[in-house]
């Protein structure tokens, strides 16, 4: 009973990292506690960065045709809409996917199981994690089944990406700090109608208290979602929507027809304080829980097993060294505890009590923010955060160089030529170079010898604007963000960069 890696947890996260390293020739073992991949669910964003990653196992068009395109955020005062800000003016140049895509996480499971079972692996239902030990070449697990008996599993590592009740964190012993938002958050699926039932989103700035109408696929399909903070957060446990549902009558104009699902929760804002411990790795909500505002959990939990996955492969295959591994907490805990932060500030000033709160809120943000948003710089900001395509690994080891505007350690910009997609290439899931415009000749056959691809654009005013050299090598890592940017485009640098690093293709 054994396989290279041994993941705990079928959600999102566990699911990607099963498919990423699957397709990368790892043998996995995903085993989940639960019966079935869940029926209802709280995260439902895809953002256009986790749709870019997706391309590499042909997913993202299974996503985009099944969900909803968000096209703009609406801001509602006082009963009526406010503002409206545009999603796809603001990232049309930036990314292919130049919106907000809804796409709830039962479907999202649903989908990602299928494509494993496709690729012959499934997971083992009704299955608990009692406990496992690292001993040092091997991790040795105890598994409970669905009859209660007990089996021992054996892996190369292990991959918690069970949750924020984490048995891998607890067994680690990493700890989990931060803390809990007094506020009760509920969930209700819905049919309605009214004016925000439109097919965008929108958020009401009257009370501390957040309500947003997150739209669905389907005519007349929603998602409120919503805090409460006084009395009725005490007895979250017996709260009913007849207890929330008035304010979103009342200040969204939502006529609701039908509720099919209505849910509430605590949400922490915690980021454990390693993401590796030997062999044993922490990921998605195992890892870091943060407010939902932004839709930014899920995404991340999916980046963690993308970054991780091409890494653990490599190593397995030889072609790295144990080093490579400790990449992934430098890379992914940064960020988490940026991001924790970020949504925290956020969310707590967009909730924040009294009189100078609602002043800013109802008065003050219905002006400001469609003023600042007239400023492109301003609305590729929000967009670039949002969608996490700013989201990048400069300074840490597996980053070096620059060329251009370009830093070893950036996701590689898209650039927007409509005969020559610079994306077309990152299908694959493997080392390449991009050169924009010419590539010597020393480089074309360094590549050809090492079974490096190469991928050479003719050089257009688009590929400046991106913010690219000409004639500079960008050596690319299996997860399309640059390892290495060298304006020589000298081969010897690709050399050099693996040597100290001790990576082979």
């Amino acid at each position: 009973m054994r396989s290279d890696v041994l993941i705990v947890g079928a959600g999102p996260t566990g699911l990607v990292l099963a498919l990423w390293l699957t397709k990368l020739g790892v043998n996995v073992h995903i085993v989940d506690k639960t019966s079935e991949p869940g029926t209802t669910s709280r995260a439902l964003a895809v953002q256009a960065r986790t749709l870019e990653l997706y391309r590499q196992l042909d997913l993202t068009d299974a996503v985009v045709g099944s969900g909803h395109k968000v096209p703009a955020v609406n801001l509602w005062v006082k009963g009526e809409r406010a503002t409206r800000v545009g999603f796809e003016v603001i990232g049309s140049d930036l990314t292919p996917y130049p919106f907000l895509q809804i796409f709830p996480q039962d479907q999202h499971e649903r989908l990602l199981v299928g494509r494993l079972e496709a690729l012959g692996v499934r997971v083992q239902r009704n299955t608990e994690l009692i406990g496992f030990t690292d001993e040092g070449g091997r991790i040795v697990a105890r598994l409970r089944g669905p009859d209660g008996s007990e089996e021992s599993w054996e892996a190369s590592y292990i991959a918690g990406c069970d949750g924020a009740r984490s048995l891998v964190r607890e067994t680690v012993g990493t700890g989990f700090p931060g803390g809990t938002y007094r506020q009760v958050f509920y969930v209700a699926d819905v049919e309605a109608s009214g004016p925000s039932i439109n097919g965008e989103l929108h958020i009401d700035l009257d009370e501390a208290d957040f309500l947003a109408v997150f739209p669905l696929a389907g005519q007349g399909r929603v998602r409120l979602i919503g805090t409460v903070r006084d009395e009725r957060a005490d007895r979250a446990e017996t709260l009913k929507f007849e207890d929330v549902s008035d304010r979103a009558i009342q200040h969204l104009k939502v006529n609701i027809d039908n509720v099919h699902w209505f849910s509430t929760y605590r949400v922490h804002h915690r980021v454990t304080e390693q993401f590796r411990v030997g062999r044993a790795f922490l990921l998605g909500d195992a890892a870091h829980i943060h407010s939902p505002a932004g839709g930014q959990g899920m995404n991340t939990g999916i980046g963690d097993a993308i970054n991780l996955a091409w890494k653990l492969a490599a190593v397995l295959a030889g072609r790295a060294g144990d080093a490579l591994l400790d990449s992934y907490e430098a890379e992914r805990i940064g960020f988490a505890r940026r991001l924790v932060a970020t949504t925290d500030r956020v969310f707590s000033f967009a909730t924040a009590e009294g009189r100078m709160a609602d002043i800013v809120r109802t008065r003050l943000a219905p002006v400001l923010i469609p003023a600042i948003t007239r400023f492109e710089a301003t609305r590729e900001f929000l967009f670039r955060t949002v969608s996490q395509i700013t989201l990048n690994y400069r300074g840490c080891p597996l980053s070096e160089g620059s060329a251009g505007h370009i830093h070893g350690g950036d996701r590689l910009p898209w650039a927007a030529v409509t005969d020559h997609d610079n994306f077309a290439g990152l299908t694959a899931i493997r080392w390449q170079v991009h050169v924009y415009g010419n590539a010597r000749t020393e480089l074309v056959d360094w590549c050809a010898g090492h079974d490096l691809p190469l991928h050479v654009f003719d050089w257009r005013p688009e590929h400046e604007a991106a913010g690219f050299v000409r004639n500079a090598l960008y050596l690319l890592r299996p997860d399309t963000y640059v390892a290495l940017a060298d304006a020589s485009g000298t081969p010897e640098a690709i050399g050099r960069y693996c040597n100290s690093r001790g990576i082979t293709f």
